[in-house]
This record gives structure tokens, C-alpha cells and sequence, in this order.
């Protein structure tokens, strides 16, 4: 776990904050790319896959470098936490403790997304998968101040033969915790048509929609994205920047970009955090959040990601509040939880 203490001034004058302390909100963090080193460590062992004994060693396999070739390379640092995650057990231990870091970090809510059918490789159906997951959030919340929900990822590299029933297992759990559907994974030109009818089936079940799009040079998707799936935010959304009709359709519409930094930058949707888009976005009113992708893979936390952000650009306490609003605004969550949020926000405000 990364807690980076840093400090910022307070637009109006006040008193000095610090970044762990400021209350967050993710919307965008995958459970196998986020697994502490030590876990996949210690899982490993137990289960006979062998891994290097040294943890340096162990941790190159699982962090992506600074400047990846390509999205494809990053996606490679996922391959050993997905061999480790086929028990109940591990699945239950490796959300619990994405959750307890979060809350150790101050996030107030978090959404956390994970593709099943990854985790059905030694005899668990799709029913102990998601309900294992289930129960290391609701643990984690019941212990610690913090609130969260999942979302069913499916990856556009898999079989389309078993989208349906994963989509109708799910829907078991609709209110129960899962809240939303996504695609994710290496992105194609024009991809949303392919899988418009399981999105289609997904909205009729009652799933929200969050769609992997614009991260790998297509603005297109993300137009294609919010009209043919009805994603109602999208992952990264960086490549509206040359995509004009996609870039306004965002703008209008009020869609969420789930923006995650530093793997932005990892797998060069952007050349560096200087010239990540997301500050123009933001002053143009296009609805940003701050997010981690993948906490171990781009080693990092949300600390990191908010002082990396507020430092580039400059970005005030009232800039954070209004991204904090953002990303209130387009939870995935009940009303209650939104106002916990708000008021999580106005207590921080009133120490000031």
C-alpha cells in the first residue's frame, strides 16, 4: 500500500491539508491489478505456483514500467494475479484488502471491478466467484469507513459465448452490491457494435453501464460507446481530444471520463502527465474523475493520482471539490451513500 503525505493550500487561505486526509472517491480501480504483493506472495505459495522468492524480483513481474510500449504490455502484469485468484478464499482475501486500503487512504467510496469468467479456471462456477467478492467488500465495509459496489467486467478478448449467463448470474446481485456492467481489456476500432445485444440484455436486467473507451486512440469508441451501449461513463475517454463529435456528445450529455492518470501514461494513451488532457477537459466543464486503474500494476493510490493531478495542473481545493461532486454525481450508488458522501466532503471543509 502507497500513501504519499503531501500538503495543499487551501484556496481561501486556511490551514494546510493533507492529501491522504482529503475524502475520495474511486470509480474506476480492478481488483486483479490491485492485489498486494505480499498476497499474490503468500497465495502462490499455498498453491504451489511458484513465483521469485525475492520481493524485488517478485514485484517487476507485477508492475508495469513507467513507459510501456503498449496497452497489451500492461495488460501482461495481470496474468499471475489471475493464477492465484480461483479459490473463494483468495478472492475473498484480495477484496477485503483492496477495501482496507482504500479506507486506510481515506477513500470514502469505492467501486471496484473485476471480470468473473477470469476466476472459473479450477471449478468455481460464476455463483461462488461473484458472491466471494461480495462477501470481502461487505467484511471490508462493516470494519472500516468506507462504502463500495462492484461491477461485472467482461473482456472483449474472451469468448462472446458465455456473456449471457454471466450477465444473468450477475443480475442476482443487482442491489445486492453489483451494480453496473463493463467492458474492458484491449480495445478495437469499432468494437461496440459487436456487442451492442449484450449490452442491450445487460440494461434490460437492470445493470448501469461504464464502458472501457478513447484509451487507445479511437475516440470513435466512446461516441459509439455512449450511443449503441448506453455507457453512462466511460474508462479513460482520453481520445476524445481528436474526435470532435465524441468530445461534444461527452460534453453535452454530462458523461463521466473515469481518467486514470498514471496509467495513462503507462500505456501511452498520453506521453506524459504534462500533456494528459484531462486539465483542458476539465476547464472546458467535461466531467472528470481521478482514479487508479490498477493500484499494483501502475504502483500506485489515489493519493498518489489526486497530489499528481493538483500539482500538474495547479489545481485548487475548489477544483477537487467540484471533481469530487463529479464523481458523486455519477456513483453508481443509492441516494443515501450520496449524501454520506457530500457530507464526508462538508465535515473535511468545516476543519479546515
Amino acid at each position: 500500500m502507497i500513501l504519499y503525505v503531501k500538503w495543499v493550500k487551501d484556496s481561501k487561505g486556511g490551514e494546510d491539508m493533507n492529501y491522504v486526509d482529503l475524502p475520495k472517491i474511486e470509480l474506476h480501480c480492478h481488483l486483479d491489478g490491485s492485489v498486494r504483493v505480499e498476497t499474490i506472495y503468500e497465495l502462490a505459495k499455498k498453491q504451489g505456483i511458484q513465483v521469485p522468492e525475492d520481493m524485488s524480483e517478485l514485484k517487476t513481474k507485477l508492475v508495469a514500467p513507467e513507459s510501456c510500449p503498449s496497452l497489451d504490455e500492461y495488460l501482461k502484469r495481470f496474468s499471475l494475479p489471475v493464477r492465484v485468484m480461483q479459490t473463494k478464499e483468495a478472492l475473498k482475501r484480495i477484496t477485503f484488502e483492496l477495501f482496507q486500503d482504500g479506507a486506510n487512504e481515506n477513500i470514502k467510496y469505492m467501486e471496484v471491478r473485476f471480470g468473473p469468467l477470469l476466476h472459473v479456471n479450477k471449478g468455481l462456477d460464476l455463483v461462488q466467484v461473484i458472491e466471494s467478492v461480495l462477501e470481502g467488500m461487505n467484511e471490508a465495509c462493516s470494519k472500516y469507513d468506507i462504502q463500495g459496489n462492484i461491477i461485472i467486467s467482461a473482456l472483449r478478448t474472451m469468448p462472446k459465448d458465455r456473456l449471457y449467463e454471466l450477465i444473468d448470474v450477475g443480475s442476482q446481485y443487482l442491489g445486492k452490491g453489483v451494480v453496473a456492467f463493463d467492458l474492458a481489456s484491449s480495445e478495437l476500432e469499432g468494437f461496440a457494435e459487436d456487442f451492442k445485444p449484450y449490452l442491450d440484455h445487460a440494461r434490460q436486467k437492470g445493470y448501469r453501464v461504464t464502458i472501457h473507451a478513447g484509451e487507445t486512440g479511437v475516440g470513435q469508441n466512446v461516441h459509439d460507446s455512449i450511443l449503441l451501449l448506453g455507457a453512462e461513463r466511460i474508462g479513460h475517454g482520453i481520445f476524445i481530444h481528436d474526435t470532435p463529435h465524441a468530445y461534444d456528445l461527452v460534453k453535452e450529455r454530462g458523461t463521466v471520463l473515469e481518467v486514470c492518470p498514471t496509467s495513462n501514461v503507462q500505456t501511452k494513451a498520453v506521453q506524459s502527465m504534462e500533456s494528459h488532457p484531462m486539465d483542458d477537459f476539465y476547464r472546458d466543464h467535461i466531467r472528470v474523475t481521478i482514479n487508479t486503474d490498477n493500484r499494483t500494476v501502475s504502483d500506485t493510490s489515489l493519493t498518489r493520482e489526486v497530489e499528481r493531478v493538483m500539482t500538474t495542473f495547479n489545481w485548487s481545493f475548489e477544483d477537487y471539490k467540484a471533481v469530487y461532486e463529479y464523481a458523486v454525481e455519477k456513483a453508481f450508488a443509492g441516494d443515501q451513500v450520496k449524501e454520506d458522501l457530500r457530507q464526508a466532503m462538508k465535515a473535511f471543509e468545516g476543519n479546515l
